[in-house]
């Protein structure tokens, strides 16, 4: 039985061709790059050349790219490194309560410093509004943050508008970019955005390897201290081959992102008619238009509480997908703040199907997918199953 992947929001198979990249980096050029000898300049000129990938992929300048070994690392260094340079009653921080958890444990840690932080509220789609953003903001904010592309809905945030009214206010602006990098377009010299997060392992890159967009002129505090590389910011010997790894997914996914994003889109949207078609109390979560191109949130009417077996049963058939964030696994069975934050009762809140789509979906696949939920949904009503539920 040919196995099918559908929860590219919890990570993404490698490309080959980010294998080949990466594979000189555990052979023969096996160098510190901070090693002045000819092995070391090899190791650091694929560093280099991997910043310049990511820097591309984003329209900034490589002196803007700092690399971490995640996306939460990178949204920690964000955060913390510009409430260290305030004290806490003259740092006031506003994100949304529809954050991933490596910014609201963060600003959880923050607010026990005595930082004082604001959590917007979000629309039944999935929305962080303007106004509410204008009516949060005080004198002592000093940093917003809040994510281009919802992890677990797909919803994607109007940082654009958000960033233009934060920066008018004299704060940072800050986006967890860990969904939407090399999905939409993400141009920094567009974009009024002073500090954004990245994860290879989203775009078909390796894991552990992240990167913080830093816009020159904006200063953070280090949050990991050492021998003083990447400029002081992010002190650790570098993970040369994952930075290639990094780079070579960033140069593809910037290539590639156009015609992907229509392709994605298009099997998105069959995928969503063809389930609604069939299992007529089936409905989309979180916005119709504004999402990832690859990315479907579902709920089955009358069976919210059947999410998880729902999700063994496609897995029996060969179909992986997620019931919510992968971040939030070993919370499963219990209502998503997510969903709760848009509106939805407990119940509801327990019964989404997260199914995300990438690089390597085929046109069959998601048609085997579209007879395979209904049989799956009718196999809920089996004596078996409904003990079992």
């Amino acid at each position: 039985m040919k196995k099918i992947y559908f929860d590219h929001s919890a990570t993404t198979p490698l490309d080959r061709r980010v294998v080949d990249a990466m594979l000189p980096f555990y052979g023969e050029n096996f160098g510190n790059p901070s090693s002045v000898h000819a092995h070391g300049q090899d190791a650091k000129e694929a560093i280099d050349e991997g910043r310049r990938q990511v820097a591309d992929l984003l329209h900034a300048s490589p002196e803007e790219i700092f690399f971490t070994a995640s996306g939460t690392e990178a949204d920690n260094m964000a955060l913390i490194g510009v409430a260290r340079q305030y004290e806490p009653q003259d740092c006031h921080i506003i994100t949304s309560i529809f954050e991933h958890p490596a910014i609201l444990e963060t600003c959880k840690y923050l607010e026990k410093l005595g930082y004082a932080i604001s959590y917007l509220p979000i629309t039944p789609e999935g929305i962080v509004e303007a106004e509410a953003l204008r009516q949060a903001l005080r004198p002592n904010t000093r940093l917003v943050s809040v994510m281009a592309a919802n992890n677990v809905v797909g919803t994607l945030q109007p940082i654009v508008e958000l960033a233009q009214i934060t920066r008018a206010h004299g704060a940072l602006f800050h986006t967890d970019a860990v969904q939407a990098a090399g999905k939409i377009p993400l141009h920094m010299d567009s974009l009024p955005v002073d500090l954004l997060s990245m994860s290879a392992h989203k775009l078909h890159g390796p894991k552990g390897i992240g990167a913080l967009y830093i816009r020159l002129g904006v200063k953070l505090e280090p949050i990991i201290f050492g021998g003083g590389q990447e400029r002081g910011i992010r002190s650790a010997t570098e993970n040369v081959p994952a930075i290639a790894g990094f780079g070579k997914a960033a140069e593809i996914a910037g290539a590639e992102m156009e015609s992907e994003s229509v392709r994605l889109a298009n099997l998105r949207d069959r995928l969503i008619a063809g389930v609604v078609e069939q299992i007529p109390s089936a409905y989309l979560i979180g916005h119709p238009v504004r999402r990832l191109p690859g990315h479907v949130c579902l709920g089955v009417g009358g069976h919210e509480s059947d999410a998880i077996l729902l999700m063994l049963l496609l897995n029996e058939d060969g179909i992986s997908i997620s019931t919510g964030s992968a971040c939030s696994s070993h919370h499963a069975g219990q209502p998503s703040y997510i969903l709760l934050a848009m509106g939805m009762d407990e119940e509801r809140a327990r019964g989404s199907l997260r199914i995300t789509l990438g690089r390597f979906t085929t046109d069959l696949e998601v048609d085997t997918f579209i007879q395979a939920l209904p049989r799956a949904v009718g196999n809920l009503t089996t004596p078996e199953l409904a003990t079992v539920s």
